[in-house]
């Protein structure tokens, strides 16, 4: 199995989308936060944005993402709560191919010992769509520093083993090309 084989570091491309009625660029300490981990983590910033708590918008977003193919991860932070306004996960679990069930349960389990039992009110939840692996976690950064640190440093990671998601990721656009121009 290829995923089991692979021990060298893939640097993957990497979009955040932070879902907000209120925040700036300026004022988005969670999305700046996942892009801090995400370098630090010697990953890219292919893209960020920004979009109002809209099924809609957010559908939009992230659809123009999936079918992106330089895009292999999206990170997603805001709108998985229980107001009028969270509506992260009805955006996008349409949009998704294969849910990954034991994210949300993963970042549940993690965020306990910190946040206690209001962690049962996330609706944090992850999937794959297209080759792309979509994570969506609260809007906090205190919730998008345990989703990283505790599950997706080593889940994006090539080396962690015995798996992890690098291998079920499309191809970077680069490798892509390169292997269809070999085979012409």
């Amino acid at each position: 199995m290829a995923h089991l084989t692979q021990r060298s570091f893939v640097s993957l491309n990497i979009a955040v989308l932070t879902i907000s009625d209120t925040r700036t660029f300026d004022t988005d300490t969670s999305g700046q936060t996942l892009v801090e981990r995400l370098e630090g983590a010697g990953h890219v910033l292919i893209d960020r944005g920004l979009v109002m708590d809209d099924i809609y918008q957010i559908r939009a977003r992230v659809s123009q993402w999936i079918a992106d193919p330089q895009v292999q991860v999206i990170l997603m932070t805001g709108g998985t709560g229980f107001t009028a306004r969270d509506n992260t996960p009805q955006a996008v679990l349409p949009l998704l191919d294969k849910q990954v069930d034991g994210f949300g349960e993963l970042f549940r389990q993690v965020s306990l010992a910190e946040i206690g039992m209001s962690t049962l009110q996330s609706r944090a939840l992850a999937g794959m769509s297209n080759g792309v692996l979509v994570c969506c976690m609260p809007g906090s950064p205190g919730a998008c520093r345990t989703a990283w640190d505790q599950i997706l440093l080593s889940q994006l990671d090539s080396r962690t083993g015995p798996c992890n998601f690098v291998a079920h990721l499309k191809p970077q656009f680069e490798q892509a090309l390169s292997a269809c121009e070999a085979r012409s």
